[in-house]
């Protein structure tokens, strides 16, 4: 199976060399096409010019890209070339109504849609450790899965169309909640004059430890927060969030403390740091 990658992001930069490291990638796309074509030159793939151009040269079409406008954006233009019997996976981070939307575009096609949010950051990316949650037919993914399992290395199938999403959205609120956790606990450790990076080891092998912690925990305490995942996109993902969580009348209250704390660290000017950049409004020392 031919597989093109839409979208060259830190992530799907990571996610289309690992597949083109297990043969399957053959196009990639970017807005910028300066990125796509620099890569595709280092991976012996072809850059296209336009998607609806990729989509009509490949059975697999995966898309990687930030908001929601933009998947109905790329959604729309892939129709116009898509093959009848194709499949387009779409591994961004959107609600589960849009998921549902460019599932019915595609349709019209004949083309097949999985929504296939992922979660691990560019680490997971670049590492091909993914977690992959996945809305949409399940006969579907089973004939996807050996392309997917190039970039993931946890593929669940989570239901019908936008299951994927919903999945996600929780693990985004579940990583506020951690973020919360772990940079106050932390800037408390850093006020009492500890030693942090005793305070993280200790911690971390005990029932309070989590990867958030242990990847984290050592650069926000030195004062580091190159991104793993941007805070802005995070603000993004909470908004989406925020919003479904209204439909059905669930708690916002984390969410909620989260994006007003993500809103001043970029008005700040810290939008494009890692999530850890939330220390900086923990830590007072």
């Amino acid at each position: 199976m031919k597989a093109g990658m839409i979208g060259l992001g830190a992530m799907g930069a990571g996610m289309a060399r690992n597949l083109a490291s297990a043969g399957y990638l053959t196009a990639v796309y970017n807005r910028t096409a300066a990125t796509a074509q620099s890569l595709a030159e280092g991976l012996g793939v072809t850059a296209y010019a336009t998607p609806q151009a990729l989509a009509a040269e490949v059975d697999i079409v995966l898309i990687c890209v930030s908001a929601d406008q933009d998947v109905l954006d790329v959604v729309n233009a892939i129709a116009t070339t898509v093959k009848p019997g194709s499949i387009v996976v779409d591994m961004s981070t959107v609600s589960s109504e849009t998921a549902r939307k460019a599932a019915a575009i595609l349709a019209e096609k004949q083309a097949a849609f999985l929504d296939a949010p992922v979660s691990g950051g560019v680490e997971g990316a670049n590492k091909g450790t993914l977690a992959m949650m996945i809305g949409g037919d399940a006969g579907v993914l089973e004939k996807v899965r050996p392309v997917l399992m190039a970039m993931a290395s946890r593929i669940t199938h989570m239901g019908p169309t936008g299951a994927g999403q919903n999945t996600k959205a929780v693990n985004q609120i579940m990583a506020a909640g951690i973020n919360q956790a772990v940079t106050e606990a932390l800037a408390f450790g850093q006020a009492q004059g500890l030693p942090m990076e005793k305070v993280i080891e200790v911690i971390s092998g005990g029932a309070a430890g989590n990867w958030f912690l242990e990847h984290r925990g050592p650069t926000m305490t030195r004062g580091t927060f190159s991104p793993g995942f941007k805070l802005a996109l995070h603000h993004k993902d909470l908004k989406i969030c925020q919003a479904m969580a209204g439909q059905i009348g669930a708690s916002t209250t984390l969410v909620d403390k989260t994006l007003a704390d993500y809103q001043q660290l970029m008005a700040a000017g810290f939008g494009d740091e890692d999530i850890s950049a939330l220390y900086r409004l923990k830590n007072k020392v």
